[in-house]
């Protein structure tokens, strides 16, 4: 197979406690899956011209938004509207009815994904955790699963800090629990990712073959119980160090071959999905990393990448046929389709099988309020390597904003991500 050298994976710091959880929690499927380029200027001098520094922003207002005086009076009062709902809504998670926890949970989990709200949710953050520990213990199924997710956004919107860490270390052992009960609903399971690798494998490799090589019967949920899993699973083997990873990447891809046959469509996508993760992270640890059997694989991605059953839906053979074609054009190939996510003047750029699951894990829980935690939250934002947030200079905004500024500033954007992410391309150390 034609190869072509890539750049070093990864990062040289050790990856924390709370990192591991933020990658993990952000896979959770939650209530929805239970329930159903070149400037000759400097990059300084690119950057000066089109934006400001990064001023303490207010929460309510996005990098386009900075108003006059009478608009920023409005925006307080909205602000402190919004602050009000969300103390009721918080009140209400103590309530006798479940009907009105599980609102106010869905409530939270509307604003955590679609505003900023740091500063609220540090003052507050041990009374949500309380609330959140309450729901998760006592809750139905149904409820522990939108506890689980609400909670995956307040460490969204705590950040990597100790604030985060604080609610996390109080929380794990419930959800660790939740996660290894095999009497909870898969609903909550689905949810309560929150361990380790092996804890995770535990879940999904439940799918895989006997050792007749035949693949067990799924039990209604399984597949959707072990997609989840596996993808948290896949972001946590982002983090790993070459000498662990070359271990996964040996038990792993036969049995992740095997399941390529599964009969939930759903659940083959994932696993095709994570094959092409592995198969990049293993070309980056080892320039002549080659399959153990990479002719049959290739034979059952093309056999996906062009299933034409009429049994099968036909929303779902596009699907499959339109993510195994990529799949197997990248095993083949080791070629990428690079993906621009844009939002506001800026752009993320997907180009790797890492960088999507990261991003695909944030879109996930966030949903239609990704592209403002992209503009604005720090710790999002550091994550994907996009640097600090930044805002329009007034002028900028005044005379809106060109095609032509936009260039320079996706230009000057580009041009530092790169040479930053160049500057951690080293293999990582071991430090499991």
């Amino acid at each position: 197979m034609p190869r072509s050298k890539k750049g070093k994976r990864g990062s040289t710091k050790a990856v924390s406690l709370r990192q591991e959880f933020l990658q993990l929690q952000l896979t959770a499927k939650g209530v929805k899956n239970g329930a159903k380029a070149e400037s000759g200027a400097s990059d300084d001098e690119l950057t000066s011209d089109v934006l400001s520094h990064y001023s303490s922003a207010s929460e309510g207002t996005s990098v386009l938004e900075e108003g006059t005086g009478g608009e920023q009076v409005d925006e307080q009062t909205a602000q402190e509207e919004t602050e009000d709902k969300l103390k009721q809504c918080i009140d209400n998670l103590t309530d006798k009815s479940a009907k009105t926890r599980l609102a106010a949970l869905e409530s939270l989990r509307l604003a955590f994904s679609s505003k900023l709200l740091y500063d609220f949710l540090t003052e507050r953050r041990f009374t949500v955790s309380d609330c959140l520990e309450r729901s998760l213990k006592k809750g139905s199924g149904e409820e522990r699963a939108a506890a689980a997710t609400v909670f995956a956004l307040l460490c969204i919107q705590l950040g990597g800090g100790d604030e985060a860490a604080e609610g996390f270390n109080i929380l794990r052992p419930i959800l660790t629990t939740i996660l290894i009960d095999n009497t909870a609903g898969m609903i909550a399971r689905q949810s309560d990712l929150i361990k380790s690798l092996s804890l995770l494998e535990s879940v999904f490799m439940s799918s895989y073959p006997n050792r007749e090589g035949t693949l067990p019967t799924p039990k209604p949920g399984g597949p959707g119980l072990h997609s989840a899993a596996m993808q948290a699973w896949s972001l946590l083997v982002t983090l790993c160090p070459a000498s662990k990873l070359s271990v996964l990447l040996h038990i792993h891809l036969p049995e992740l071959q095997a399941c390529l046959q599964s009969s939930d469509v759903n659940y083959r996508i994932t696993v095709g999905e994570t094959i092409a993760l592995l198969v990049e992270l293993g070309r980056e640890i080892d320039e002549d990393f080659e399959l153990e059997d990479g002719e049959s694989l290739c034979e059952s991605l093309k056999s996906l990448a062009t299933d034409s059953h009429k049994h099968r839906a036909k929303n779902d053979r596009r699907k499959q046929r339109s993510v195994f074609r990529e799949v197997l054009h990248y095993i083949e190939n080791e070629d990428f389709t690079e993906e621009k996510i844009r939002f506001g003047v800026e752009s993320v750029y997907i180009d790797s099988w890492m960088r999507r699951r990261i991003y695909d894990a944030f879109k996930e829980v966030l949903e239609s309020g990704v592209s403002r935690h992209l503009q604005l939250n720090p710790l999002l934002r550091d994550i994907i390597g996009l640097g600090p947030p930044v805002v329009l200079d007034a002028a900028v905004k005044a005379d809106k904003i060109s095609r032509f500024e936009k260039h320079l500033f996706n230009s000057a954007a580009f041009k530092a991500r790169t040479k930053q992410r160049n500057k951690v391309r080293d293999k990582r150390a071991d430090v499991m």
